[in-house]
């Protein structure tokens, strides 16, 4: 066997040796997390939950599972919820770590501030279901001395575990979870600029109306003499991403009604024809403004949204702001 053979086998060797040592690594390493590790939830679970019920120690709301979207329930009111926050917090619950056990003695639950009374996450399994399955049921109790880790036991077990204190995000009031983006799709980025075809905005001074064609966009209502696209299409995107900061129908004392939501509106057209309306009232005394939105597929059926000034302000401009400087 010559040199160069000989070479290129010891390398060949050492490099399937290489290989091997690395594959015990890992699989030794995987053996050994999960021999330590913990889990709340199993991710799989996940995917058959259906209704989470939170009881904070604030007030008690649900979130349900219907057609595949999460809404929240509150004082029998069924309220849009922010898809990308409800897939967070199963993150968070199915979270593989350490979790380690500080204590399996009863008598200490008081002083982790797990008993009974606690803060309580119940996750069941199809909501459709007579008798959904329990999932899990889960207390919340105190944070450790430096806030670093929050204790926590499952209802009806004596374990206690340490852990993510970042679940008390989740133990707010039930309006934390609302999606109030009047065009829900664009918390995941579902809709583009590009799918909007017209966009017309009523006002009782006039009416403008923006037109997508092939040289930009076609301008109806008002005078622009050399008209921004990118202007217009930031405009739109403002309106696609414009949101509440409330519902009417979660504690406002507001007196509004369908009858004040008809001198100003704002309809969109979608490439695929879609249409959705926006329909809002005239300023209060802060410049704040309420809407409904109603259209083809729209999941908002006859909630109102309460809109700041500084947002409302935004959806509405003169033909000047579309010229191009």
């Amino acid at each position: 066997m010559t040199y160069k053979k000989k070479l290129i086998f010891l390398l060949s060797l050492i490099s399937v040796l290489v290989l091997l040592l690395i594959g015990n690594i890992i699989y030794f390493s995987d053996v050994f997390t999960r021999g330590t590790s913990f889990v709340w939830l199993e991710s799989r679970a996940i995917e058959g939950a259906g209704r989470v019920v939170f009881d904070t120690g604030i007030e008690e709301f649900e979130l349900v599972r219907l057609n595949n979207a999460w809404f929240v329930l509150h004082n029998e009111n069924l309220f849009p919820a922010r898809q990308v926050r409800v897939q967070d917090f199963f993150r968070t619950v199915t979270n593989r770590a350490l979790w380690p056990v500080r204590s399996t003695n009863a008598a200490t639950h008081e002083q982790f501030g797990l008993t009974e009374n606690a803060s309580r996450i119940t996750i069941f399994g199809d909501s459709t279901a007579v008798s959904p399955p329990l999932l899990l049921d889960l207390l919340i109790g105190n944070d450790s001395s430096f806030r670093r880790e929050t204790y926590f036991r499952r209802f009806g077990h004596n374990e206690v575990r340490s852990g993510d204190s970042s679940i008390r995000i989740y133990l707010g009031l039930a309006n934390t979870w609302f999606n109030l983006r009047l065009f829900p799709e664009t918390e995941e980025g579902q809709i583009d600029v590009n799918a909007v075809q017209r966009l017309t905005v009523r006002t009782p001074l006039e009416t403008q109306m923006f037109t997508r064609s092939q040289w930009g966009w076609e301008i109806q209502g008002i005078e622009v003499e050399n008209p921004s696209a990118f202007t217009i299409e930031s405009y739109i995107r403002i309106i696609l991403t414009t949101e509440g900061d409330n519902f009417l129908q979660y504690e406002l004392d507001a007196n509004i009604t369908f009858d004040d939501l008809v001198n100003y509106s704002i309809e969109v057209i979608f490439g695929d024809g879609r249409i959705v309306t926006i329909r809002l009232s005239d300023e209060d005394e802060t410049g704040r403004r309420f809407a409904h939105v109603s259209g083809t597929g729209h999941l908002y059926g006859d909630h109102i949204f309460s809109i700041p000034a500084w947002s409302a302000n935004r959806l509405f401009r003169d033909a000047e702001s579309f010229e191009f400087h």
